[in-house]
């Protein structure tokens, strides 16, 4: 049954497009109450509209917390109409229904990472507002629901045709219960924050675009960033190219976090979520050739991360290949003319240094949750009698940054600044040894990102010549990979951190 809308409450902090939705209300002969600031600023715009506290007889109080808490406006709302006895009582008590409630709320989302007080972000917790819009949703057959200014030209349009159906009622509420389940999620989260793994985990994010397909087209895929808080997915822009993919989003992420190890100029090429080559420079474009000198033939097709701004130099090396995107904190104007000449080339300015704490994974009915492996090493201790040269700790150093974003098992043998053979998400180490030795020329150190079960490891390296190895230690056979080592003049360092990533 068609529902006519008579009586409609609005307040709303966010006044985009109020203005005309009332006017259009008000044209269709219904009656407007409102508060506080939105009463003031329908009233100044000609709009007739009655103050909240003429309908409930009670004056806002308490800096304007109790306004709308008022069985005068609840019982408006949460009256079902269908019910005799819900209509005698607040007929009785001298309630009218209230049949629309256009309500949006403090900007919580966005105070909370404001650099005000923690008593001032209190304030801009909203408790009328979700109460106001969650009795609605309950009642959504009777009350029409709005809170997305997105949403006021739909409504308007149906009930120029008669009336907001059923389906429609049920989804705005259904995006109130989605709101406001996010909005206490992000309140929780900043009252919570001491406490890293909370009876109930509750996270709020918004959606930024969907996504052509996921992993692969047969799949479905939408992007969503943190509400609040930061990220360095969160606030990055595309200065050029196609829209981005489920996977360019996540190659990107570990593209970026690479990068972000460094102090010093680098660059990470990265297919399939995993690096392909890494190398520091005295320049961008130097750093470039190293991480392309490791493994020329999987860079194609993949994703390239800068910690540093790209010069025209570089540019000039990169437009020379296939690369789905580019990721770096800037851009020379040179530069970004050139890259933006390939049409499809996905530039992307990143504005934020890699910043989440927390990683979660989803598995089949539960959320995997822990801190981010933000560790490099504990201690350097050399466990062999030969120690290792300082360029030898420094390309160790290297290859441990580098080692924490391959899959494991993961190996990873480096020269001069540069990776020069990288191999993981082999089922056992000597694999993975045995395939980035093979591909490395001329490198002299190995890390892997966990102990070495077996002294195979060190037998392998010695043949391509390796002369230092970093690994965590800790293996029960530790003493059997250090007397290798130290038969075949090679150092080696315990670093006490084990780097897995699965």
């Amino acid at each position: 049954m068609l529902k006519r809308i008579k009586r409609a409450l609005i307040s709303v902090y966010d006044k985009s497009g109020i203005l005309d939705f009332a006017k259009f209300l008000t044209a269709n002969e219904v009656e407007i109450i409102s508060t506080g600031g939105t009463y003031k600023y329908l009233r100044d715009n000609n709009i007739n509209v009655t103050e909240v506290s003429e309908v409930t007889g009670f004056d806002e109080i308490l800096d304007g917390r109790v306004k709308t808490l008022h069985p005068s406006i609840h019982g408006g709302i949460l009256a079902v109409r269908d019910n005799t006895e819900h209509m005698n009582v607040i007929h009785e008590k001298g309630i009218n229904p209230i049949d629309m409630v256009v309500v949006n709320l403090y900007p919580f989302f966005n105070k909370v990472d404001e650099d005000i007080t923690f008593e001032e972000k209190i304030e801009f917790i909203d408790i009328g507002g979700p109460t106001m819009l969650r009795s609605s949703a309950k009642n959504f057959k009777d009350v029409v629901v709005v809170t997305d200014v997105n949403d006021y030209k739909m409504i308007m349009s149906q009930i120029e045709e008669n009336d907001v159906d059923f389906e429609t009622r049920k989804l705005l509420a259904g995006k109130i219960f989605n709101l406001t389940s996010a909005y206490d999620a992000a309140i929780s989260n900043f009252l919570l924050k001491e406490n890293s793994y909370p009876e109930y985990l509750t996270r709020p994010y918004i959606k930024r675009m969907d996504l052509r397909y996921g992993e692969n087209p047969h799949q479905s895929g939408a992007y969503y960033v943190n509400a609040t808080g930061k990220g360095a997915m969160k606030d990055f822009e595309q200065l050029n190219g196609k829209e981005l993919s489920y996977n360019n989003i996540k190659d990107m992420d570990i593209a970026w976090k690479v990068v972000c190890e460094f102090e010093e100029t680098v660059c990470c090429a990265l297919k399939h979520n995993s690096p392909c080559g890494v190398g520091v420079g005295n320049s961008v474009a130097e750093a470039y050739t190293k991480a392309f000198n490791c493994d020329p033939v999987s860079i194609y097709g993949g994703i390239v991360g800068f910690n540093k701004k790209v010069d025209k130099k570089a540019a000039e090396e990169l437009v020379k290949i296939f690369l789905e995107v580019i990721i770096a904190p800037d851009y020379d104007e040179d530069a970004l003319s050139l890259l933006c000449n390939k049409k499809n080339l996905r530039v992307i300015k990143c504005n934020s240094p890699a910043f989440c704490k927390v990683e979660m994974v989803t598995i089949d009915g539960g959320i995997l949750v822990q801190n981010r492996d933000s560790k490099l090493v504990d201690e350097l201790n050399t466990v062999t009698n030969i120690k290792p040269t300082e360029e030898e700790i420094n390309n160790m150093i290297f290859g441990m940054k580098v080692v924490k974003y391959v899959k494991s098992n993961a190996i990873v043998v480096v020269r001069d600044g540069m990776a020069v053979g990288i191999d993981g998400g082999q089922v056992n180490r000597i694999w993975a040894a045995t395939h980035a030795l093979d591909r490395a020329q001329g490198g002299t150190v190995l890390v892997s990102d966990a102990y070495f079960p077996f002294g195979d490891v060190v037998e392998e390296a010695n043949k391509y010549g390796i002369r230092a190895i970093m690994q965590p230690g800790g293996s029960i056979r530790d003493k059997e990979s250090i007397d290798a080592c130290n038969e075949k003049g090679i150092s080696m360092v315990f670093t006490g951190v084990r780097h897995f990533k699965h």
